[in-house]
């Protein structure tokens, strides 16, 4: 691992705060951790670690002290940002009603030198790559690193330099001022008048500049995820940040989801539902991803990369678990990858230490699990055993139903004797016939149905089999399907149509989408007859 190497100019930014402020950061002797200063009108001066808030003085920040500020820096652009010529801090305004600057978060610029060998021999495929994270995790650094060693490349290796062209919008990357920070090594920089204006100037980058690379931070517009759309196309690799945490944050939302191909819902016809095992109105990826490759920055030194975003979304909708790559850098230095197994929507990062030393091994085959990208995925269970039922004054097409709808496996036999157990209706059992009595002898269990109907056959099926109570209720399923898809529009999703059910099911569903203040019709003929939900 490579020496990392740090510039952060503190200095430069201490001397644009009030002398007392300035004083009081250096005293706490942290400059390594301090992330940013905040200045409000009224409330003390606080300074933010990694770990850890302080306050900087007992005294109130008066309006002198922001304005002295104000007065040393550049001017504010227009999404209320400035900073310091060839420096990488950035200073964001907070405005009153009219217009007057009341306060100030000073964040501190570092440039990190060494911080991607964890993800270098990606960066050097060409393919392009979408990093993700929490903010203060490190995404520009990152970018910005990644930009001088693509545009420098190895002349020790004989790896070649790529013309590397940088749309900086907030100057984040190269820094305030029209000479970028030499952070950037030999790349480009392009700087965006105003941050509505950066799909203009992305494009204005791959018509004027022949790049090979463009590197852009925070896309987060529809415009722009149009514009980098675009940009793929063209053969420019595209190195970007978005905002969001993991796969599951950029896939429902409706502005970034074509970054990964988008999302849309597809009606399957009756053999191919059946032959998936899912409803016949599925969640499919619309187009191929912007990007190929997706890494999730958990921590500094600590990555999730998805190598083929396409595969990860397609495993995500069909309700499988992800496979992904884990990425560790340890205390010691040495990089460690492993294929892990994680979770679908709202999932939690897997708990690992920093020293272990995870495998090498090839990732295993996806598993199954829920389907549709179900806000509540059910437990994997074992394949069920066939058994045998006798069916004693029980329809046998209304037995044949439930199995399917339930989806078990039942064989229906004309031998008592061959029966695992038997189902009758309170009526025959009263009166004691002989095949009950003799399978009372024999200890074959018996389930006895208060009438011959589809519920009644669900109840006992789900008995027999151990389903969960949501499962065998159709009125249950029904409610958690809907309040699914309602989360599912609510987040932007166009609309869904919901699995076929009764008149008496289908006045339930349409009332919880009125509650959610949402659209609903009723489509197609009995008994297929099914609910769609819309967004206004």
């Amino acid at each position: 691992m490579p020496q990392l190497r740090i510039t952060d100019d503190l200095h430069v930014l201490l001397d644009v705060l009030p002398p007392d402020i300035a004083d009081a950061v250096r005293r706490a002797n942290r400059s390594n951790d301090l992330l940013e200063i905040v200045l409000d009108l009224g409330r003390r001066p606080e300074a933010r670690f990694v770990d850890a808030e302080i306050e900087l003085s007992e005294s109130e920040v008066v309006q002198a002290d922001i304005d002295t500020v104000v007065s040393r820096i550049g001017d504010f652009d227009a999404d209320n940002r400035a900073g310091m010529e060839r420096t990488l801090h950035r200073i964001s305004g907070i405005r009153n009603r009219r217009g007057s600057v009341v306060g100030l978060t000073c964040r501190v610029g570092r440039a990190v030198y060494g911080t991607i060998d964890v993800i270098e021999d990606i960066i050097r495929t060409g393919q392009s790559i979408l990093m993700l994270g929490r903010p203060g995790v490190g995404k520009t650094t990152m970018l910005r690193e990644v930009a001088r060693v693509l545009a420098e490349g190895k002349p020790s290796d004989s790896v070649p330099n790529r013309r590397v062209v940088i749309v900086d919008t907030s100057n984040e990357i190269g820094g305030d001022g029209d000479i970028p920070h030499p952070a950037v090594g030999r790349a480009r920089r392009m700087q965006v008048a105003q941050p509505s204006l950066q799909h203009e100037v992305m494009i204005e980058a791959v018509e004027n500049h022949n790049p090979e690379v463009i590197v852009i931070d925070e896309i987060g517009r529809e415009l722009e995820a149009a514009a980098a759309r675009t940009i793929a196309e063209r053969g420019v690799q595209l190195i970007g940040t978005a905002h969001g945490n993991t796969l599951d944050n950029i896939l429902l939302n409706p502005t970034l989801s074509d970054l990964v191909g988008g999302i849309e819902s597809v009606t399957l016809s009756d053999e191919e539902a059946r032959r998936r095992g899912t409803q016949k109105t599925v969640l499919e990826r619309r187009a191929p991803p912007t990007f190929d490759v997706l890494i999730e920055i958990q921590e500094r030194d600590r990555l999730i990369v998805h190598h083929d975003v396409a595969a990860s979304v397609d495993a995500l909708l069909r309700g499988r678990h992800l496979q992904a790559e884990l990425r560790v850098r340890n205390e010691d230095g040495a990089i460690h990858k492993e294929w892990i197994d994680v979770p679908g929507v709202g999932r939690e990062p897997p708990k690992r230490g920093r020293g272990a030393k995870p495998s090498e091994e090839a990732a295993p085959e996806p598993r199954e699990q829920s389907s549709d990208l179900a806000m509540k995925p059910r437990v994997e269970r074992e394949p069920f055993k066939a058994v045998r039922v006798y069916a004693y004054g029980v329809a046998r097409n209304r037995m044949d139903e439930s199995s399917m709808r339930l989806k078990v496996p039942v064989t229906l036999v004309d031998d008592i004797g061959q029966a695992d157990v038997i189902i009758t209706v309170k009526n025959y059992y009263r009166k004691r016939p002989r095949v009950i009595s003799d399978a009372e002898r024999r200890g074959t269990p018996i389930y006895v149905l208060r009438a011959n109907t589809g519920t009644q056959i669900d109840n006992a099926l789900a008995d027999i089999f151990g389903l969960l109570a949501e499962e065998a209720d159709p009125y249950a399923k029904a409610v958690r399907e809907t309040e699914e898809a309602i989360a599912k529009v609510t987040m932007g999703i166009r609309s869904i149509d919901l699995s076929p059910q009764t008149a008496q099911v289908r006045r339930m569903q349409h009332e919880l989408v009125r509650q959610a203040n949402l659209i609903s019709h009723s489509y197609g003929r009995e008994p297929y007859r099914r609910v769609r939900i819309y967004r206004e």
